[in-house]
């Protein structure tokens, strides 16, 4: 007991002190200097961005800035990966702004504390992940749901800042359905505030030209100060113009979201918080593999759940909303030359400075120019080539990223619906292609290998066959692979001997097993010899579990194929021939089938000496 809970406390040390791996080397000058200059970099590109994100999750400004403060910090404390810049990002602020659809209408202070709420909720089941090692359940939102779901959502993101640029009080949560926003923004451009307009191309330009010739700048700062300062001296505001206006001083308090405390609110946002939490930590992980993957530093994604998990729940205890870890700015992050977790701290007590001293500079910062700001974002985010590319790897994944981009768009601002619908249709179509494996005769081809009797025109035998099973037998496929084997024998009358070879069957179910004892049955009643090659160690142990082996009998179990069709033959003599199954022998050209049924790609050929146990 006592060994027990010792290991439990160790492991849970190793969980919440990871920061340990990296905090010694703060000691060295040069690691201090390249984590302050890079946690400078990214909370120059940060505070922006945070500020126009939070506009977007239909929040005042400033809540960005508190979800950028100790979120920031105990992301890259409690994380694995040293580079993860955490905050807020656009995918979750525009999914949050869905998650809050059904409260517009209790006011914006109610908004801000159910944000709260949903950002708490999400890192409680994020370290709920983590901290029983579950971080494989993300692996349901598969890539191509992620595609699909992240081009809509940049289209969405996009059209929905298009109001904020022509001047037009239109907001998306006021509509039903984005289609019926899009429609009312076409119908009100001859209103256009032209002063806001102008605001606009200035900060879209800015933007695109600093992209363009001066990428290693701080587009997005230099943006900001330079809007805001025209806005001051032009009386852009008085102009009619909208600015950011007055932001709160000071660090944010403690505050639990008690006033959300109730069952039905916490009902309707689970579902919600579940969907944001895994998506989150999809974009999240997903950045941190590909820096990872340059800096050769251990990941673990049990470990990056706890710290984004510990992060939310900051941003829900702390008046923030939810936050994950940010392509863009890890990215600025890497660039820098940021080395430990200490240029997120950095980064996030520079956003503590701003807070308490700087938000009077604010007070004029165009909301024009936070709009550029989010549509400059995501437009890294539409990636429509890597959705050809699914398409050509697998039609499937290409039909569900295409399914999932168009039902997104469809079902927005109900964002989550078009998720779902993404994995049910995936996991289908997985489900789909296990329930009917790749099935086929094998015989002897030109290069010793055995191979598709078919599709290779290779001449087989009327007495013996050998038929391989290429998947997993379970209760889904067995019927498949039951029909397969009865139709194949009904087309041998004179078969004597059946070898299936399961080298690519990892694991059988009770249904695969009893499917194959009442095949032995039926095949011992036919007069014809069952003999299995290739099997595994953890089947072949499972059916002599079950008795399988017993009856079928241990001896007919072998490691290579022509070890049992030999057996067969010692067994048999001349009642059966074996020769297409030891030597090259093709078919008569007559007999070759010009259009083969199987419609099965051009096989690599196998390795002739497997053991049992693989």
């Amino acid at each position: 007991m006592n060994e027990w809970l010792a290991a439990l406390l160790s492991s849970w040390k190793r969980r919440f002190t990871p920061f340990r791996t990296w905090v010694g080397e703060l000691k060295n000058p040069a690691t201090l200097r390249a984590d302050a200059l890079a946690g400078l970099t990214v909370a120059l590109v940060l505070i922006p961005q945070s500020m126009a994100y939070a506009q977007l999750a239909g929040l005042p400004a400033y809540i960005g800035l508190y979800a950028s403060f100790l979120p920031v910090m105990l992301g890259a404390l409690f994380g694995s990966s040293r580079q993860l810049g955490t905050g807020p990002v656009a995918i979750v602020s525009l999914m949050s702004a869905a998650a809050m659809q059904p409260y517009i209408n209790q006011g914006l202070e109610t908004i801000v504390v159910y944000s709260a709420l949903l950002a708490l909720m999400i890192g409680v089941f994020q370290l709920s992940l983590g901290l029983l090692k579950l971080g494989v359940l993300v692996d349901f939102l598969s890539h191509p749901v992620v595609l699909g779901f992240t081009n809509a959502g940049a289209l969405i993101i996009g059209s929905s800042q298009v109001p904020k640029l022509f001047g037009l009080n239109i907001k998306a949560d006021q509509f039903e359905h984005h289609y019926e926003f899009l429609w009312t923004i076409l119908s009100s451009l001859p209103k256009t505030h032209l002063i806001t307009l102008l605001m606009a191309f200035i900060a879209l330009g800015m933007l695109l030209t600093l992209r363009k010739y001066f990428p290693r700048q701080p587009s997005v700062l230099i943006t900001v100060v330079l809007t805001t300062l025209l806005s001051w001296g032009l009386g852009y505001q008085a102009a009619g113009g909208s600015v950011v206006g007055a932001i709160p001083q000071g660090l944010p308090s403690f505050n639990l979201p008690l006033a959300a405390l109730n069952l039905q609110t916490l009902g309707s946002l689970a579902t919600s918080a579940i969907i944001i939490g895994l998506l989150g930590f999809v974009e999240a992980i997903s950045i941190a593999k590909a820096m990872a993957a340059q800096t050769r530093q251990r990941l673990s994604a049990n470990q990056e759940l706890v710290g984004q998990g510990l992060a939310n729940i900051s941003a829900g205890l702390f008046s923030g909303y939810a936050v994950s870890g940010s392509f863009s700015r890890s990215a600025v992050n890497f660039a820098a030359g940021a080395l430990t977790g200490f240029s997120s701290m950095v980064t996030g007590l520079l956003v503590a400075i701003t807070l308490l001293f700087l938000t009077p500079l604010l007070y004029h910062l165009p909301q024009a120019t936070l709009a550029a700001v989010i549509i400059i974002a995501v437009i890294n985010l539409l990636k429509f080539a890597p959705i050809k590319h699914a398409w050509k790897v697998e039609k499937h994944d290409g039909i569900v990223a295409v399914i999932t981009f168009i039902a997104t768009l469809a079902f927005a601002p109900h964002l989550d619906q078009g998720i779902f619908l993404g994995v049910v249709l995936s996991l289908g179509l997985f489900l789909y292609r296990t329930m009917s494996p790749r099935f086929v005769e094998v015989a002897r081809h030109a290069d010793g290998s055995m191979r598709d009797a078919e599709r290779h025109h290779l001449k087989t035998s009327d007495t013996v066959a050998i038929y391989r099973f290429d998947g997993d037998l379970y209760f889904a496929n067995t019927g498949y692979l039951e029909g397969k084997l009865l139709n194949a024998i009904a087309h041998k009358p004179k078969l004597k001997v059946m070898v299936l070879d399961m080298e690519s069957v990892d694991q059988v179910d009770s249904t695969g097993e009893d499917m194959l004892h009442k095949l032995a049955d039926r095949l011992r009643f036919n007069g014809i010899s069952f003999y299995i090659a290739r099997i595994k160690l953890p089947v072949y142990e499972a059916f002599q579990r079950s008795g399988l082996a017993q009856q079928i009998g241990e001896n007919r179990f072998f490691r290579e194929r022509t070890q049992a069709i030999k057996d067969a033959k010692n067994q048999l003599g001349d009642e059966i021939d074996i020769d297409p199954l030891l030597e090259y022998i093709p078919l008569e050209p007559e007999a070759v089938n010009k259009s083969p049924s199987t419609n099965q790609p051009e096989e690599i050929p196998q390795a002739q000496a497997k053991p049992l146990v693989a």
